[in-house]
């Protein structure tokens, strides 16, 4: 076989991949209708970490009932039941699936054209409508490779109005070892869920009297400040002015820069003395006042001004997700504005920017081109021309991208940066949006090296995004073992005895001196079970000290990894953690 053909039936192959996991909620439906007749079929498609079948049935399945169809699905790939695909004119199409009971199945052809043709696939006694594709046989699926994951409620196509179906998810791989390794990341990923750790750690909290709203506690606005700490110095090391901008704004604001007709049922509006407002969604029409509210030259070009925004957007309260969709969060923006012969510069500029930052946190990245979406403002040379910039400008850098058809900003061109954890998952965080539309909205202008007024242009750029997303990001990627520079508890003083606790708070006061973030633990207590305990709160660094240390004014280094360090100086030490400190080294 041709290294090609091998490639274009591998599971590095996102297309072969969908329609391997499109064919497995096929046979999850058969085997549904072996074992549970009277069940009736929804849809059942490929996703992006397997597949899922929705099913009207009164009640939930069990994990028993979910291992039945397991097996029942292996059974089914044995069988190398060959699937074929057939098309029906509409109205034979509506009769046969009257026949068999299907409802769902009759609602979808209704809502095809009167004069389609439409696909069903047969395998062995089991019918389905599909437009595939799909794999020629279901022995082509390794059965004891599949695994259902889980089984929710979710509403008939979406609506809460409509039937509540039972949706079954599962993953399939074409090899038992690769399922295992799936399952062990899944396993990895449940122990490392930001919400547990948010909890565990006194990082936030999430309350029922503002779902979507996150509580931050005194350790996460530790964490949370000495990151936006962070973002101010690479900031100010490229070029940033910080500005802040209100919250609320006017209807015609909104209007003008075309979210009030693009973005409305997002926002969260008021009226103010008989006028329409809106809490912002983004920050980016208070940036192009601030602009606009003195004259510019030239030579002020590119003016870099950055905001970290409160922002609101209305989120389904079935789409949040701890610190990952919230309806409040702080947006690390920054509008660029510049003249056109520098747009390529700064746009690969702020990806060193990206890449800088990225680095500290030990994230890597992959980068999409979103182009011009169905709902643009703007003509379609000025798209064509703002997407080629993009092109080449990360082209030159050596970077590969790929496109994001037609889900680019209502406004312009995007490249998206989507981040890998230490699981390997992927989170959208970064983005460039490049914009010449709300520089024209709002009149903005400088003067040129010929005096003349000319217009601006400009990209939105955020690096970290959702601040709170990303906090939610790292704490699953670093597992809540934050380093040294972001711990929001970097040193645990432990005494041995009580005679010890005198000498371990002149310890502490020493460190804090020095600017570290230093908790003592005085509690009456085994020291080993104080080591314990600091180590579950994921604190770098456990100072123990003793009778001992306190004679030869030492102090016992542990690490969270268990490695024991000795009894060394508090000179020592603080070299030790200085300087982890300012490399923002990643234990």
């Amino acid at each position: 076989m041709s290294e090609e053909i091998k490639n274009e039936f591998s599971f590095d192959n996102e297309q072969y991949r969908k329609t391997y996991w499109h064919t497995c909620s096929h046979i999850l439906a058969q085997a549904m209708k072996r074992l549970h007749p009277e069940v009736k079929l929804a849809i059942g498609p490929a996703i992006d970490n397997g597949f899922y079948y929705d099913f009207d049935t009164p009640e939930p399945f069990s994990e028993n009932q979910l291992s039945e169809l397991e097996a029942e699905m292996r059974k089914i790939c044995k069988e190398k039941l060959k699937l074929e695909r057939f098309e029906l004119p509409r109205e034979e199409a509506l009769k046969f699936m009257e026949e068999k009971g299907e409802p769902y199945k009759v609602e979808l052809i209704n809502d095809l054209p009167a004069d389609a043709h439409i696909s069903f696939y047969r395998q062995g006694e089991f019918t389905d409508l599909c437009a595939g594709p799909h794999l020629d046989s279901t022995g082509r699926v390794k059965g004891n490779a599949i695994k259902l994951t889980a089984c929710n409620a979710a509403y008939w196509r979406g609506d809460s109005n409509r039937q509540t179906l039972q949706r079954i998810y599962g993953v399939a791989f074409p090899k038992k070892e690769e399922l295992d390794e799936y399952l062990a990341k899944i396993e990895e990923a449940k122990k490392r869920d930001h919400r547990k750790l948010g909890k565990e750690l006194g990082l936030f909290m999430l309350r029922d009297e503002g779902p979507g709203f996150p509580f931050f506690l005194p350790k996460g606005m530790v964490l949370k400040n000495t990151l936006l700490d962070y973002w101010r110095q690479v900031h100010k090391k490229y070029g940033y002015v910080e500005i802040s901008t209100p919250i609320i704004l006017n209807r015609q604001l909104w209007e003008r820069s075309g979210h009030w007709d693009h973005y409305k049922q997002n926002m969260y509006t008021t009226v103010i003395d008989g006028e329409d407002y809106a809490i912002k969604p983004m920050n980016c029409p208070g940036g192009m006042l601030v602009y606009a509210s003195e004259p510019h030259s030239y030579r002020e070009l590119p003016l870099r001004v950055g905001e970290i925004g409160l922002v609101h957007r209305h989120e389904l309260s079935g789409a949040l997700h701890g610190l990952f969709r919230v309806r409040c969060f702080n947006q690390d923006d920054a509008h660029i504005f510049m003249t056109p012969d520098q747009l390529k510069d700064v746009i690969q500029e702020t990806v060193r920017l990206f890449d800088e930052v990225y680095s500290t946190f030990g994230l890597s990245y992959t980068i999409e081109l979103s182009t011009m979406p169905e709902d643009h403002i703007g003509t379609v040379e000025q798209w064509e021309h703002n997407q080629d910039i993009l092109k080449d400008a990360i082209t030159d850098m050596g970077k590969d991208f790929v496109i994001n058809e037609g889900d680019g900003a209502f406004y312009g061109p995007k490249l998206d940066f989507h981040l890998a954890d230490s699981l390997g998952r992927t989170w959208q965080c970064g983005t460039i949006q490049l914009d010449s539309q709300l520089p024209e909205r709002f009149e903005l202008e400088y003067t040129g090296e010929d005096g003349q007024k000319h217009r601006p242009v400009m990209i939105h750029r955020v690096v970290l995004g959702s601040i709170e997303r990303f906090i939610g990001v790292i704490t699953e990627h670093f597992a809540g073992a934050f380093p040294a520079w972001l711990a929001p508890v970097q040193v645990k003083i432990l005494p041995v005895t009580d005679r010890a606790s005198a000498y371990a708070d002149q310890v502490a006061e020493a460190l804090d001196g020095q600017g570290f973030r230093v908790e003592t633990d005085h509690r009456n207590e085994k020291i080993g079970k104080k080591i314990r305990e600091a180590t579950l709160e994921k604190v770098p660094y456990m100072l123990v000290v003793g009778d001992r240390d306190m004679e030869n004014q030492t102090v016992s280094l542990r690490l969270r990894t268990g490695e024991d360090k000795g009894a060394m100086s508090l000179s020592d030490f603080t070299a030790i953690i200085r300087e982890d400190v300012r490399t923002k080294k990643i234990q």
